[in-house]
């Protein structure tokens, strides 16, 4: 059953719509752009973010300069004695922050590389109330650009996307992302989907779509359609991780399931029973991960599938 807020929501809509399609498909694309509130929600939410809090207060932060506001980069470094040379770019996913990564990025740096974890403007210490994947994918190029050429990239749910497009340099006005290995993790491939699937869910109109669609290439300069990660695989074809749990509750099965078979190069680990939360803080994910973004091939994890 609909949430309160949300029928509320709907009825705005529909209720503009008869007024103006455009003006609701506009409302609408910064609806869909608005980022959550920062804090935790719920107590596992806030001891989670605790503990991730006391683990980052060993990093450095950089802030980046975007073309609007700023993006903070956390920088866990593996220390002279220990450290390989290898260098990880961890990104979080819609809602989240840089705590809530904290045990993928130590357990990346357990492989003795630096790690740096972002946070995406609108999210954690970065700027701003908004985000759209162009912004987000400045924020990583920025990133790449200030601490040098990443040896690999764990993008989570949005922030997969965004990887993907920096990758692809979906947009032309920013220099591409230039790591050789990328992981996904609980990861939409197709933000088409995930557009329509908002629309549908705030009760919009065809002309409200339409209109939506025409602000988003406005803001963007991309085509809906044109933001889509396998098209980006096939692209690049670099290696690529695909970690997802079929019981994932928030992102689809099917958006992982559309990266089989694309290339000699993609794999994918079916991390059953983590959800799409708690999959990136599982051992077994972080493992192989890990193995993945050092080079190893042919990880397998028992209570997982790995498919070549």
């Amino acid at each position: 059953m609909p949430s309160f807020p949300l029928k509320v929501t709907r009825l705005a809509f529909a209720q503009l719509e008869k007024v103006s399609p455009t003006v609701a498909g506009r409302i609408a694309f910064e609806l869909f752009c608005r980022t959550p509130s920062r804090r935790p929600k719920g107590d596992k939410a806030k001891q989670v973010f605790i503990v991730g809090r006391s683990r980052l207060r060993q990093a450095s932060t950089v802030r980046l300069a975007l073309s609007r506001g700023m993006a903070a980069a956390h920088h866990l470094s593996s220390g002279p004695e220990s450290g390989n040379g290898a260098r990880f770019l961890v990104v979080h996913g819609w809602g989240s922050r840089a705590e809530y990564l904290s045990d993928m990025a130590l357990g990346l740096r357990q492989t003795g590389a630096d790690v740096v974890v972002l946070d995406l403007p609108g999210h954690g210490a970065s700027s701003g109330r908004r985000l759209d994947l162009k912004i987000a994918a400045e924020a990583i190029v920025a990133a790449e650009r200030h601490f040098g050429r990443f040896d690999g990239v764990v993008g989570h749910s949005f922030g997969g996307a965004a990887v993907m497009m920096a990758a692809g340099r979906v947009f032309p006005d920013q220099h591409p992302l230039n790591a050789p290995r990328i992981a996904l993790i609980g990861s939409p491939s197709s933000m088409g989907e995930v557009f329509n699937g908002f629309a549908s869910m705030v009760g919009l109109g065809r002309g409200s779509v339409g209109a939506m669609r025409n602000r988003a290439m406005d803001l963007v300069g991309a085509q809906v359609e044109d933001l889509d990660g396998v098209a980006v695989a096939r692209r690049i074809d670099r290696p690529l991780l695909v970690v997802h749990a079929e019981d994932d509750k928030e992102v689809n099965v099917g958006h992982a399931q559309r990266y089989i078979g694309v290339s000699p190069h993609v794999r994918h680990l079916w991390a059953n029973g983590h959800g799409h939360r708690r999959i990136v803080s599982a051992p077994e994910v972080i493992s192989a991960v890990a193995s993945f973004l050092a080079g190893a091939e042919g990880v397998s994890r028992a209570g997982n599938r790995m498919v070549s």
